[in-house]
């Protein structure tokens, strides 16, 4: 070896956010780190869906619209030399978005309390009180369970480390989300305006745990951004700071098989042949990478049938909508929620059918960002939560043309009328297209659920329990689901593989410690 010593190989599958945020990372050690991405593009759900028509081009995020908390990803950016705000210009969205109640009412949601506190007093001049009350409790709660969204967790005895006690009082864990915030609002359309967020885990908040009250909080506390270009403008300037960093970024690259030794991954097998790695990071779809990658008999916790039986998310039935002329009186973020909320959640649980009243979101992202459409031109996004595949699940071929001619309507009823004549491009994502064409177990496009049995040391773990050299980024592991939690997951996976192979860091290594 002439005195020289090896330089490691870590493989990232998949150019998702996760791997991307790891990929950055681990470029500030001594490894040698090789993304593998099965598009031709970076950002997996958070990409730029990119539409020629013969107007011109429709740019749309694919997945999320909502960019949240940036401080998580400012840090990752510093451990690498730049600056957050430098790569990519981040927008302020206020009013953050308006509710509409198909009952009658809406509320324009800001972070300016004494605004937000006029809001609610159309409902509740009572709960508005409650406000601040709210969002203090919320703030210690964050606090309190920092730690716990920070730390790897990789059995029960973690849970007993001082700074994750201090925080477990703040879990309640048998107390739904709904429950939690009737503690501060009576009027149910108030509750709504601080739990809907749990659709962002792909969960009811009449089942959704009470520990997310904090999305809302984060959301009013911190504000709700947009990143000029859409969210994928973030993954695309990720991309680009990982490859200047040296990051060996392969699009058009799928992974066919995790090669093992044993139980300890070796290398990953792809359209280019077989290569060894030391390690192996999984940050493409969880339940789908595990029951295609890796042989079943390898995999004693995460077997196929256990994968099988676990909670996941919903699904979504996607819109993307071209349209000539623009949408004036609409605001950038638009949640319009049926009358009866808990009964279109039952009908998703179900699964057998797609739901006949749905709640759906709304963006109007040229309001803010007009170069997103072609000029004269702007663009809508329309998200409804319809089940994921249960069992044979629903025909969406069958059922695609009616069910876009019902979400027509829906928008229509919320007065954006004269959609179809001008639609100048339109592309239509149903659970199917989730689940085949982009690699969702079942479509369920939020992940795993984040019930009680799936949540902490219960997920699927950093440092992968079933099997050596294999760890895990992105909704499916340790924190969860959303970007700014998913950006937490890559830290805690970066910080596992800088101890587990001894990994030093040669750049900006102040910075790097900071953010793992």
């Amino acid at each position: 070896m002439n005195g020289q010593t090896r330089t490691p190989r870590i493989a990232i599958i998949g150019a998702g956010p996760g791997g991307l945020a790891a990929a950055m990372l681990l470029s500030q050690t001594d490894a040698s780190v090789t993304v593998f991405e099965r598009l031709d593009h970076v950002g997996g759900r958070s990409a730029t869906i990119q539409a020629r028509s013969p107007a011109g081009t429709f740019r749309f995020d694919r997945g999320p619209t909502f960019f949240l908390y940036p401080r998580v990803l400012s840090e990752i950016f510093a451990a690498c030399g730049k600056d957050l705000n430098r790569e990519v210009e981040l927008l302020r969205v206020d009013p953050q978005y308006r509710l509409l109640f198909e009952e009658g009412g809406a509320i324009s949601a800001t972070s300016n309390m004494p605004e937000m506190a006029r809001e609610i007093a159309k409902f509740s001049p009572s709960d508005a009180n409650e406000l601040r009350r709210f969002m203090d409790d919320n703030r210690a709660k964050l606090k309190a369970f920092e730690p716990a969204l920070a730390s790897p967790l990789n059995s029960v005895l973690d849970l007993l480390r001082p700074g994750m006690l201090k925080s477990l009082p703040s879990l309640r864990p048998h107390q739904t989300l709904d429950r939690y915030l009737a503690r501060y609002f009576k009027d149910e359309r108030v509750r709504l305006a601080f739990s809907f967020q749990s659709k962002y885990l792909g969960m009811s908040p009449f089942r959704c745990p009470s520990l997310f009250s904090i999305l809302s909080f984060i959301e009013y506390e911190f504000g709700v951004w947009h990143p000029r270009g859409g969210c994928g403008a973030v993954m695309s300037a990720m991309g680009r700071v990982a490859r200047e960093a040296g990051v060996d970024v392969r699009l058009g690259s799928p992974v066919q098989e995790i090669l093992f030794e044993g139980r300890r991954a070796v290398g990953i097998r792809s359209a280019r042949g077989t290569e060894r790695f030391d390690a192996v990071v999984v940050n493409a779809d969880f339940a789908q990478a595990m029951t295609t990658l890796v042989p079943d008999t390898l995999r004693r916790r995460w077997s196929d049938r256990r994968i099988a039986t676990r909670k996941f998310s919903c699904s979504t039935f996607m819109m993307y909508l071209g349209l000539e002329g623009q949408t004036p009186g609409l605001d950038h973020h638009t949640i319009y929620l049926s009358r009866d909320y808990r009964h279109n959640f039952a009908e998703i649980e179900n699964g057998r059918a797609p739901p006949v009243n749905p709640s759906f979101y709304v963006q109007n992202a040229c309001k803010t960002d007009p170069h997103l459409a072609p000029g004269g031109h702007s663009t809508l996004y329309v998200l409804v939560p319809v089940s994921r595949r249960i069992g044979e699940g629903i025909d969406w071929e069958a059922n695609k043309q009616r069910f876009r001619a019902l979400t027509l309507e829906r928008l229509q009823r919320m007065g954006i009328t004269d959609v179809e004549r001008r639609i100048r491009f339109e592309k239509i994502v149903t659970p199917t297209d989730w689940e085949y064409d982009l690699n969702v177990y079942t479509g369920a496009t939020f992940n795993l659920s984040h019930n009680l049995g799936q949540m902490l040391h219960m997920r699927p773990r950093n440092r992968f329990e079933d099997l050596d050299g294999v760890y895990l980024v992105g909704g499916g592991t340790h924190p969860g689901s959303g970007l700014p939690v998913i950006f937490e997951s890559a830290r805690i996976t970066s910080k596992l593989l800088m101890q587990d192979l001894r990994l030093t860091a040669d750049r900006y290594e102040a910075d790097l410690k900071e953010a793992v």
